[in-house]
């Protein structure tokens, strides 16, 4: 059973009943008046000399709905907001260009940020105020949503001239901060700079980086996994090695259905912020498959496959796209959805099964968490390991594969059950940023497991992109119930592109190289910063905000930008275009002044330093399509931890289509015969290969 929060039969609709956004139908039955973000409220503003109170969030927000509940559903507060404000919602993953210019003012003015996200501006949407969570009542130094709004209309009618000036020093000052030029030169020194930084902030005991709340991140295990590949130095691996280790047991984790968490309340992963983000299945994803190549642990498969696994069984829609998230609120209640009680489990397995989930899980009669808001355990139970299956087989005397068997049998049981339950509401809305980080991680995986079944996926999700979501040469963000809406923003063209470019070398198919070239094209000539370099976060035909911005700080996801470099080099060295690998190095220069200061912060950008300083790989393999030869010298490739690499595939039988994008293979040929690789590493290329031990070999000569 799905819950929806939006209820007809409490009192009349808002104008978010119109809307398509998840978040925005939330509030559709607030007593507030709320306004989409558009035209007309701002010239309702206008007209009527109010202030607009901006609120951003987005669906699967815990304190989002905190805020709605306490506040937006309160009649008292819904009568000073509509009496004071014109009110609007904006969608923040609908709308990242409007969340992240009022976040940078956010930040800007109070040094912290997150959701709700509270601005109250001008009607010329230049803000004077800025918060996030604000209580309904004042408590604890807070100043609550009943007092402030007072205070606020007394401020606009009384000082509305220093507020608007303060409003336009506000908005110059954070403009012109996000153009800042770097004049430093970023090397290979910045790699042992954010090493040392990482290493610093890494939590030995149980993994991840600083405390709690802490945040899977990654990108910083993934830099951690170059750095290791560059360096040699065990430190770095084994920091990625215990990440991952840690996390997969942990309650961030879930067990019973599969699928990361969004982050952890606490520094030991046990109580997690329980909301399922696509972008979070991808990234980790990506960083499992990654570690497998490193160390070819097989229990990091066994959780790619398991995270593929809940993400193609409840987040894939009928139409091959992937949608957005999972809440972390069930019945009016966070977690409830995935928390068990040992009289439940009593309940529903027999003894021997009951003994087996308790000692895993480390379950408790008196639940084995603290309730954040009170501080008392509540009977409930989240399930998390401290010791791995095996050790406890061993510590039994049973035999690992057998318990093995028992435990999946037992935890069939239980998903069955909770399918039962009242499940969190799903964001069905599906975006093209976050499509195009799982359609990455589909080919990671798929290459690295020889499992086509993902490359499938990843093919279903970029065709349904390419005829829903891209429109006359541009990408557009949202589809959602048939409807295909607003321009597309960078991360939207960089993380697709990237995706495109992965699904290429997984499956060497042509149009996919080509569509990643036409999109590069487009974001090359409307998203550049052609004075300063990087890339905006919107393309010059978009709605004209307060300030063009430009983010390359790698947070949650990685930045547009920081993606950008990567997809620039990799397209360069496909194509042999020295003007595309330029494009990347403006990139690095124009950051260069903020990676020099903190480099933990942009460590996918690092990445893309990595690939660009080098050493690099261009693999050409020429061979028969299908052919069991040419498999066998493309798996060998795949199953290396390679990441400065590309791989073009040119068929024998037909060659003509790649010879347009890479004219470079045309001389190529299969030698004697027989499929053959041409590798070229740092602008050396060795002789041709034919023999798949010979190309191993020479495919490890740098570890």
């Amino acid at each position: 059973m799905k819950e929806n929060r939006a209820n007809p039969k409490r009192r009349k609709a808002n104008r978010l009943v119109l809307e398509k956004s998840p978040y925005l139908l939330q509030h559709a039955y607030n007593p507030v008046d709320w306004y989409p973000w558009g035209e007309e409220a701002f010239t309702k503003a206008k007209a009527e000399n109010k202030p607009v109170f901006l609120s951003i969030g987005y669906s699967t927000c815990h304190w989002c709905h905190v805020m709605e509940k306490e506040s937006f559903e309160n009649e008292e507060v819904a009568h000073l907001m509509n009496e004071t404000f014109v009110s609007v919602k904006v969608d923040r993953e609908e709308r990242p260009d409007i969340d992240s210019i009022y976040m940078s003012v956010c930040q800007a003015l109070t040094g912290r940020g997150g959701w709700p996200l509270t601005i109250i501006m001008t009607p010329e949407k230049k803000p004077f105020l800025a918060t996030t969570y604000i209580p309904k009542e004042s408590r604890f130094g807070s100043t609550g949503i009943l007092d402030l709004i007072p205070m606020v209309k007394d401020m606009w009618f009384q000082k509305q001239g220093e507020l608007v000036s303060n409003a336009e020093e506000i908005v110059t000052a954070v403009g012109e901060a996000s153009l800042k030029t770097g004049n430093n030169v970023l090397n290979k020194n910045i790699f042992d700079k954010a090493f040392t930084q990482l290493r610093d902030n890494f939590d030995k005991t149980k993994g991840g980086f600083g405390n709690a709340p802490k945040f899977p991140t990654p990108h910083h295990l993934t830099f951690l996994l170059r750095y290791w590949k560059r360096t040699g130095k065990h430190d770095a691996l084994a920091m990625v090695d215990k990440t991952l280790q840690e996390m997969r047991r942990g309650g961030i984790y879930d067990h019973i259905g599969f699928g990361f968490h969004r982050y952890s309340t606490d520094a030991h992963w046990i109580v997690p912020h329980f909301e399922k983000m696509l972008y979070d299945q991808a990234l980790l994803t990506i960083a499992f498959t990654e570690a497998y190549q490193a160390i070819h642990k097989p229990e990091y498969e066994e959780v790619v496959r398991e995270i593929l696994n809940y993400v193609s069984r409840d987040m894939l829609s009928p139409e091959g796209g992937f949608y957005s998230a999972e809440d972390a609120d069930s019945e009016g209640e966070e977690g409830k959805f995935y928390v068990w009680t040992e009289d439940e489990l009593d309940s529903l397995l027999d003894e021997n099964e009951t003994g087996l989930i308790k000692q895993m899980f480390n379950t408790s009669p008196t639940g084995n968490f603290k309730d954040e808001s009170s501080g008392r355990q509540t009977g409930a139970n989240i399930f998390y390991q401290e010791k791995d299956l095996e050790n406890i087989a061993a510590g039994n005397g049973k035999d690992s594969d057998r318990l093995k068997a028992e435990y999946e049998s037992i935890r069939a049981k239980l998903f069955e059950h909770r399918e039962k339950r009242i499940h969190p509401a799903k964001d069905d809305k599906i975006l093209t940023d976050w499509n195009g980080l799982m359609i990455v991680a589909l080919c990671k995986a798929s290459r690295a497991f020889k499992d086509t079944t993902f490359a499938e996926l990843a093919c279903k999700a970029a065709d349904f992109i390419l005829l829903e979501m891209d429109k006359e040469n541009r990408l557009f963000h949202r589809y959602r119930e048939g409807e295909t809406a607003i321009e597309g923003f960078l991360e939207d063209y960089a993380y697709f592109t990237w995706g495109l470019i992965e699904l290429y070398q997984t499956t060497f198919k042509i149009e996919y190289l080509k569509h990643a070239l036409r999109l590069n094209r487009h974001l090359a000539e409307h998203f550049q910063d052609e004075e300063y370099g990087g890339f905006f976060h919107t393309s010059d035909y978009s709605e004209s905000l307060l300030f063009r911005n430009k983010e390359v700080y790698d947070g949650a996801t990685p930045s547009g930008n920081s993606v950008c470099a990567l997809n620039f080099l990799q397209l360069g060295r496909i194509t042999a275009s020295t003007e595309l690998e330029n494009m990347a190095n403006r990139i690095f220069d124009a950051f260069s002044n903020q990676v020099t200061k903190m480099p933990i912060g942009y460590t996918q950008l690092l990445c893309a330093l990595d690939f660009a300083i080098g050493p690099s790989r261009e693999i050409v393999v020429v061979g028969e399509s299908g052919n069991e030869k040419t498999k066998e010298i493309i798996s060998c490739i795949d199953q290396e931890f390679l990441p400065n690499k590309v791989v073009i595939f040119k068929p024998a039988e037909e060659s003509m289509e790649i010879e347009d994008v890479a004219g470079y293979v045309s001389d190529m040929i299969m030698k004697d015969g027989k499929t053959t690789a041409y590798i070229c590493e740092n602008h050396n290329c060795n002789l041709p290969a034919n023999n798949v031990e010979e190309i191993c070999r020479l495919l490890k000569t740098d570890r």
